[in-house]
C-alpha cells in the first residue's frame, strides 16, 4: 500500500497555456486544438501529484507559447520570486514548447534563487493517444520537490530527463524526445519517481538582476546564401536597439554584409551567433573577409555557446538595463564563463 509522506515539499505551479493545455473543446473554426485547461485543470489530471508535493496552481496565462513575450516573462519572474519569499519549495512552469527553450533561459537571467524551477510542457495534446503532458508535469514537480535539483538554475523537464536552461534547444517538431542539449547533453533524468543529477552546471553570473521597466526591440536575423544585407540596412530605422545575427558554421557571413555589419556595430550591439545550432561560435580560426576573426575584429560581439534565440533573450534583457557596449560585451563573456559542468 503506498502512503502519504508525513512531511510535503510545497511547489507552485503557473500555467501558461500551450499543448499541454489544448482541447478540441470551444476550438477555433478550423477545428485545432487551443489552449483551453486551467493549472487546476493539470493538476486534477495527474492524481500522483499529491504524493510528492503541496501543489499550489495559477493560471498565469492561457495562450500558445508563440503569443508569450518578454513582458510576460518579467511579470512571472516577480510572481515567482513572491512564491519564494512565501516560502515555496520549488517552481513548475508548464507552456507550449514552441519558446519552452527561450522562457527557460530567461527566467534563469531573472529569478535569482537556489531554490529550482522547472519549465515543462507537452508534445502530444491530450485529446492524442500516449499524451506526455501528465507524465511530463509529474516528472517537473517530482524535480522541483528535489534538493538535489536545488542550485542549477532553471531547468527543462520533458520526456523524463532533466536539461540546464542555458542549453536546451527544441531540436523536432513533433517527437516527444524534442528537447536536446547538443554538445552537453541532459543534467540528468527521472526513474521512478528518483531525480538523479548526474552534472551540474557553474550559476550564470554578472547578470543585471530585477525585471526591467521597458523592453527594447532587438532583431534577430539568419544569415542565408546570397545575402545582400537589404534587411540590415533597416534596422535602425524601425527602431531596433541591437541586433544577433545566426552567422554560417562558427560564425561567418557573405562578404557583401561586412562594411554595413561593421558601420552598424559601431552604433548598436551587435552579436554573432551561429545557425548551427550546436557548437560555439569560433573566435580566431578563419581569416576571410567576413569570417569570424574579421567580424569580432570590426566590434561584433560572440554568442559564445548561446544560440540565437537566447542571445537575444539575453541582449534584449542587457538593453533593458541601460548597458553600454562595453557592459553587454562583458556580460555575454561572464555567460560563457559558466558553460562549466562539474
Amino acid at each position: 500500500m503506498v502512503t502519504r509522506p508525513a512531511a510535503l515539499p510545497t511547489v507552485a505551479i503557473f500555467s501558461l497555456g500551450g499543448t499541454i493545455a489544448a482541447t478540441n473543446v470551444g476550438a477555433d473554426h478550423n477545428g485545432g486544438v487551443t489552449p483551453h485547461l486551467d493549472g487546476d485543470d493539470l493538476v486534477a489530471a495527474v492524481p500522483q501529484l499529491r504524493l510528492v508535493a503541496v501543489v499550489q496552481a495559477t493560471t498565469f496565462r492561457q495562450v500558445p507559447s508563440g503569443d508569450l513575450n518578454l513582458s510576460d516573462l518579467t511579470e512571472l519572474a516577480e510572481a515567482i520570486q513572491q512564491r519564494f519569499d512565501e516560502g515555496a519549495d520549488g517552481i513548475v512552469v508548464t507552456q507550449g514548447t514552441d519558446t519552452m527553450e527561450e522562457t527557460a533561459f530567461a527566467l534563469d537571467l531573472l529569478v535569482n534563487a537556489d531554490r529550482p524551477i522547472v519549465v515543462t510542457g507537452a508534445m502530444r495534446n491530450p485529446t492524442l493517444a500516449g499524451a506526455d503532458g501528465p507524465a511530463n508535469l509529474l516528472a517537473a514537480v517530482q524535480v522541483a520537490a528535489s534538493s538535489d535539483a536545488a542550485g542549477l538554475g532553471t531547468l527543462v523537464v520533458a520526456n523524463d530527463e532533466i536539461h540546464a536552461a542555458r542549453f536546451v534547444r527544441k531540436a523536432h517538431s513533433s517527437s516527444p524526445g524534442a528537447f536536446q542539449s547538443p554538445g552537453a547533453g541532459p543534467l540528468g533524468w527521472v526513474v521512478e519517481g528518483r531525480v538523479r543529477i548526474v552534472f551540474r552546471v557553474a550559476k550564470l553570473q554578472g547578470i543585471p538582476s530585477g525585471a526591467p521597466d521597458t523592453i527594447p526591440p532587438v532583431a534577430l536575423l539568419t544569415s542565408v546564401l546570397g545575402d545582400d544585407a537589404r534587411l540590415l540596412t533597416t534596422l535602425e530605422h524601425l527602431g531596433y536597439a541591437g541586433l544577433v545575427l545566426e552567422g554560417f558554421g562558427g560564425g561567418h557571413v557573405p562578404r557583401v554584409v561586412v562594411p554595413v555589419l561593421s558601420d552598424l556595430a559601431a552604433r548598436l550591439p551587435v552579436v554573432l551567433a551561429s545557425r548551427t545550432g550546436g557548437g560555439e561560435t569560433l573566435r580566431d580560426t578563419y581569416g576571410q573577409a567576413g569570417a569570424e576573426r574579421d567580424l569580432l575584429g570590426r566590434g561584433l560581439i560572440s554568442a559564445g555557446f548561446l544560440n540565437g534565440p537566447k542571445a537575444r533573450i539575453l541582449l534584449t534583457l542587457l538593453l533593458a538595463h541601460e548597458l553600454d557596449l562595453d557592459g553587454v560585451r562583458g556580460a555575454f563573456e561572464r555567460v560563457n564563463a559558466s558553460v562549466a559542468s562539474f
